[in-house]
């Protein structure tokens, strides 16, 4: 009997980190020096953030949707004391992506270092490292009802669905990206292949403005691509022709992880980002009737019974 849910081919079992890793670097909107640790975690930690420059009790941070703070620009979490970590759904998409569950974050500043913009950097060292198994079972989030929230003409929704999925569609009014549409389903290895390397971008009109304000101060061609009227500012121009709409599916995979478990479900994005997504989540947890926690292996039984009684119906 296999040990794996066949629709993901994640194991049932909980896994973190076979050793520790460090990265050092800036962070995108504090443009603050950065050391951060990844260390494994016991099983149930899930991910717990500890800000080892602040002093006393009251410096962790568990990455969770109703510990978000700020969604302008980035996914920022803060506990009741008021310390905060921001930037962190690279990380957490890294993470989630390579069937980590459980890790301690120790970082000496407010921002997850950037790295060079998408969650790649992330993703080589942990497939380098590996992953152990905990006895725990994963955890999952089955999706039994459709939830949906909207704003003007951006909106996001979860639908049951027995693989997870993400549907992202974006549309600027820019020549360089304009409309774009992604449709994949996040079984192992797809993410890897072909979203983690997808980076973060911004449009040179708005940098300055964004400065005056306190972001992008840790912003550079290194780790962003940088659109400037009609073209790309960036040498090496685009890893993908569609680079953008896979960075805003890569945003969503580290929002939706915040869930505390698997979605099993379908995500749909349109001109979603941040803000929504976090939306989403609270809309989701708050309307028990639309989900159940459960374990990988309850959630995929749920769905063969599910298919099983439709065939014989």
């Amino acid at each position: 009997m296999s040990d794996k849910f066949q629709n993901t081919g994640l194991s049932y079992f909980q896994h973190t980190l076979a050793d520790s890793f460090t990265c050092v670097g800036r962070g995108l909107h504090s443009g603050l020096k950065v050391v951060m640790t990844v260390m494994p975690a016991e099983a149930e930690t899930g991910y717990l953030f500890v800000r080892r420059d602040v002093h006393g009790s009251k410096n962790e941070i568990p990455a969770r949707w109703y510990m978000v703070t700020d969604t302008h620009l980035s996914t920022t979490i803060s506990n009741s004391m008021g310390v905060r970590v921001s930037t962190i759904e690279h990380l957490l998409a890294a993470l989630h992506s390579c069937g980590v569950d459980n890790a301690l974050i120790v970082l000496d500043a407010p921002e997850v270092p950037i790295m060079d913009g998408s969650s790649k950097p992330f993703v080589d060292i942990i497939k380098r490292l590996g992953t152990v198994q905990q006895k725990a079972e994963r955890r999952a989030v089955l999706i039994r009802q459709t939830v949906s929230v909207s704003e003007s003409n951006r909106s996001a929704s979860l639908e049951p669905s027995p693989v997870p999925w993400i549907d992202m569609e974006i549309d600027f009014d820019s020549e360089i990206i304009g409309r774009q549409k992604l449709s994949l389903p996040l079984t192992q290895g797809i993410f890897d292949k072909e979203i983690a390397n997808a980076r973060t971008f911004g449009f040179e009109e708005q940098v300055e403005t964004l400065k005056e304000l306190g972001f992008a101060q840790g912003s550079s061609l290194c780790n962003a691509i940088l659109i400037s009227d009609s073209k790309i500012v960036n040498m090496e121009g685009l890893r993908h022709r569609d680079e953008f709409v896979r960075h805003k599916f890569l945003d969503a995979v580290g929002d939706l992880a915040l869930a505390g478990g698997y979605i099993i479900g379908q995500f749909s994005g349109r001109c979603s980002g941040h803000h929504l997504n976090n939306l989403l989540l609270r809309e989701l947890m708050t309307n028990e009737q639309s989900r159940m926690y459960m374990t990988l292996r309850q959630a995929e039984a749920f769905w063969k019974a599910r298919l099983v009684h439709a065939v014989n119906s």
